[in-house]
């Protein structure tokens, strides 16, 4: 048993610190004490000296397949580098304090076969809830030719509900936890535009229900706003980016409980770094979309639906590194308060990944994934972004 004493502690939950707090987590990595005040006692103790502790945060939508330096190489990848990537990406991911991710789409399944190494007790770090690879039609988004010699896509190409019922069942065989569909058309593919309907609303009601009679969610990649719509009523849990999200979307989303999983970094990356240095037409799309991107995603906000924090690591000057707090900052520079982005990496994410259970805040009986940081993030969230805050996976310093 190792207890941290003298903590300043916000939960995941609660919109408040809780002073003098401590921590006690056994040796299997299991939190089995929370309290305030003198702990009982312990094999060993370590004193926080007052620092504020939080969740590992949770980051729902990344691409570990993908190098953001180097993002326009996106096709003829082999499994080698694919994996090479992943792995680089998820320790980087750790060193940034993000503990658990959930990849939305990887060439060759490679998401899955690393998340069940973890499963097995290998490869320790940042968990991973795998999609595999994406559900996307002939020449839509996702529609990225990989293989040294052009042997596969990085997405399943399917043209029919019943193509997708067994692309599902597939990826289901593998070990999928979600489903990734392409609804739309996206800023990163050169042969369509955000606002283009992709994948119709029969096939996605076929992932969902597909998805949903064995454990897992759907999430869908849908950035215009008939694409959204066809989404809702295919019944997804989650709408990644949302760009052209209206009102009564919003309040549908709300009321059925749908999460939002913005990605405002990968817009905010090709902004700031891209010009010069990505394909024209990726500039193009994200220049059109980037006023009405922000301000939707901030009305939906204000609308009470569930945003969760999701970077779309991997898209162009997108970085592993810094951008789970780069979102966090994103979300309040439109509206949101430090708690509401918070819980976007904390409890709304552990809701929408289904990993509550273990994850998602700091409770008796839950994982020891935890950060230690010198300034209270319920104030500003710019404090996650300490580069020499402390990192705990399952109780463990994280070297």
């Amino acid at each position: 048993m190792t207890t941290f004493t003298n903590l300043n502690l916000f939960n995941g939950t609660d919109n408040k610190i809780i002073e003098n707090s401590y921590l006690t987590v056994d040796e299997n990595g299991k939190i089995t004490a929370v309290g305030t005040g003198a702990p009982k006692a312990s094999d060993d103790v370590v004193d926080l000296h007052g620092k504020y502790v939080m969740p590992g945060l949770i980051n729902a939508h990344t691409h570990l397949m993908m190098d953001p330096d180097n993002s326009d190489k996106l096709e003829y990848l082999s499994e080698t580098e694919v994996t090479y990537l992943a792995l680089k990406n998820l320790d980087t991911l750790l060193h940034s304090g993000v503990t658990y991710i959930r990849d939305c789409g990887c060439a060759f399944n490679t998401d899955i076969k690393l998340a069940n190494i973890q499963a097995e007790g290998g490869l320790k770090g940042t968990e991973i809830l795998p999609s595999g690879r994406p559900m996307t039609m002939t020449g839509g988004h996702g529609d990225f030719t990989e293989g040294l010699n052009g042997e596969t896509t990085m997405g399943h190409l399917v043209d029919s509900p019943d193509a997708m019922r067994k692309a599902v069942r597939e990826n289901f065989k593998l070990g999928a936890k979600n489903i990734k569909v392409m609804a739309t058309g996206g800023v990163m593919s050169s042969t369509d535009q955000v606002d283009d309907t992709e994948l119709t609303e029969g096939e996605m009601a076929v992932a969902v229900q597909e998805a949903h009679t064995k454990h897992m969610t759907v999430a869908s990649h849908a950035q215009g706003n008939r694409g959204i719509q066809l989404s809702l009523d295919a019944g997804v849990d989650s709408i990644e980016h949302g760009i052209y999200v209206d009102e009564k979307q919003a309040e549908f989303m709300k009321e059925n409980n749908v999460y939002l999983v913005p990605t405002l970094n990968a817009c905010a990356g090709i902004d700031k770094y891209g010009v010069g240095k990505i394909p024209d037409y990726m500039i193009k799309k994200n220049d059109i979309v980037k006023d009405d991107f922000f301000k939707n995603i901030g009305m939906a906000l204000k609308k009470g639906v569930k945003v969760v924090v999701g970077t779309d690591a991997g898209t162009p000057f997108n970085s592993f590194e810094t951008g789970t707090t780069d979102e966090l900052a994103l979300l309040t520079s439109i509206g949101a308060t430090p708690y509401q982005a918070l819980l976007g990496t904390t409890k709304y994410a552990a809701e929408l990944l289904r990993i509550t259970d273990e994850y998602g805040s700091l409770e008796e009986g839950k994982v020891a994934d935890f950060l230690v940081l010198d300034n209270n993030p319920l104030e500003n969230v710019e404090a996650v972004a300490q580069a020499d805050k402390a990192i705990y996976k399952k109780g463990e310093l994280v070297k």
